[in-house]
C-alpha cells in the first residue's frame, strides 16, 4: 500500500442553509472523524487543513445560478493545488470535508495531470444542472454536472479544462431506487453512464462489482481514478446525521465491501468522505460508524 496522507477540506460552501440564519455543521466532519483516530488508524501521513472562505450567500437569490460560487472558485483551486501536490508524491490522498463540492477540488487536481475516472459512492447523482432543473443554487447538489462541464462557466471552465471529468469516465453507486425516474438520472442513462441503485448491487455482489469497477477504470485510456464516498448512502437507520437521509440505503457491510477494493486498487488516486453532519449526532455514534467503515476499507480483509 502506498503512504496514505489525510487533509482536512472543511468547507460548507455548496449547501443550504439547515434553518435561517444556520450554516450546515458538515463543515465538523474532519475533526469529528480525526476524533475517532483515523489518521493513526490508517498509519496516515499529516496533510494539514485547506481552510475554506467565509460561508455568506449574501443577497442571493432563487435563480441567481450557484450561491457562494465565487467562494467555491477559489477554494477549487486551492484544494487542487492541494490534491495535486500530494497525487503527484504518489501518496494516496484523503480528503474529509466538508460538503460534496469539495469534490470539484479533486476533479480539477486529477484533470491536470491527466484523464482521471470517478467511482462515485453517494445517495444521488449531483448531476442537478440547468437542462435538468430549474432549482440551481447548491453545489453540493451539482458538483457532478460541474466537473462534467454543465452549469456555469465560473465553475465549470476554471484554468480553461472543462470538462474535468468526461461522461465516459464517471460511475454511479449507491443511488436510491426512489430517484430513478428524476430528471437527472434519466439524463445519466441516456448518455451511457452507469448507475448502480441500491437494489442493482444488492441483485449482485457487492465487492465484486467494487473489483470489476477498478479494473474497468485502471484501461489504458485513463490515469487513474478518484472516489467520491457521500455518507447520505447509507441508509438512515445507521446514518441519520446527513442534511438528506433518504431512507432505503446501503447498510455498512455493503458499503465496505464496495469500497475496499477501489480504494485499495493500485490506480486509485484518493478518496473524498462528505456530508456526515456532527451537529446531527449528539452521542457521536454515526461518526463512529463512518470512520470504523472507512478505516476496515483500508486494513480488513
Amino acid at each position: 500500500m502506498r503512504n496514505i496522507v489525510v487533509m482536512d477540506a472543511p468547507s460548507n460552501l455548496g449547501l443550504r442553509p439547515p434553518a435561517p440564519g444556520t450554516v450546515p455543521g458538515c463543515y465538523k466532519l474532519a475533526g469529528a472523524l480525526r476524533d475517532n483516530g483515523i489518521v493513526s488508524r490508517l498509519g496516515a501521513l499529516e496533510g494539514g487543513v485547506v481552510v475554506p472562505p467565509r460561508y455568506d450567500r449574501g443577497d442571493w437569490q432563487e435563480g441567481d445560478g450557484v450561491f457562494n460560487a465565487r467562494a467555491i472558485a477559489a477554494y477549487t483551486r486551492t484544494l487542487a493545488d492541494r490534491i495535486e501536490a500530494q497525487v503527484s508524491a504518489g501518496r494516496f490522498t484523503v480528503v474529509l470535508g466538508g460538503d460534496c463540492s469539495i469534490q470539484l477540488g479533486a476533479a480539477l487536481a486529477l484533470r491536470r495531470l491527466g484523464r482521471y475516472g470517478l467511482a462515485s459512492i453517494d445517495a444521488s447523482p449531483d448531476f442537478r444542472h440547468p437542462g435538468t432543473s430549474d432549482r440551481i443554487g447548491a453545489a453540493g447538489g451539482e458538483e457532478l454536472a460541474l466537473a462534467t462541464g454543465r452549469g456555469q462557466d465560473d465553475l465549470t471552465d476554471l484554468e480553461g479544462l472543462r470538462p474535468y471529468l468526461r461522461d465516459e469516465d464517471v460511475r454511479l453507486f449507491g443511488t436510491r431506487d426512489a430517484f430513478v425516474d428524476d430528471a437527472d438520472v434519466a439524463e445519466l442513462l441516456r448518455l451511457g453512464v452507469p448507475v448502480t441503485t441500491v437494489s442493482g448491487l444488492r441483485r449482485t455482489d457487492p465487492a465484486g462489482l467494487g473489483a470489476a469497477t477498478a479494473a474497468d477504470l485502471a484501461a489504458e485510456a485513463l490515469d487513474g481514478f478518484w472516489v467520491h464516498l457521500d455518507a447520505d448512502v447509507l441508509d438512515p437507520s445507521v446514518m441519520p446525521a446527513v442534511d438528506s437521509p433518504d431512507p432505503d440505503g446501503l447498510l455498512p457491510g455493503e458499503l465496505t465491501a464496495l469500497l475496499r477494493p477501489l480504494v485499495r486498487s493500485p490506480h486509485c488516486a484518493g478518496i473524498n468522505i462528505t456530508i456526515y453532519d456532527p451537529d446531527l449526532d449528539p452521542y457521536g455514534s454515526a461518526g463512529t460508524l463512518l470512520t470504523d467503515l472507512v478505516v476496515a476499507a483500508f486494513t480488513t480483509d
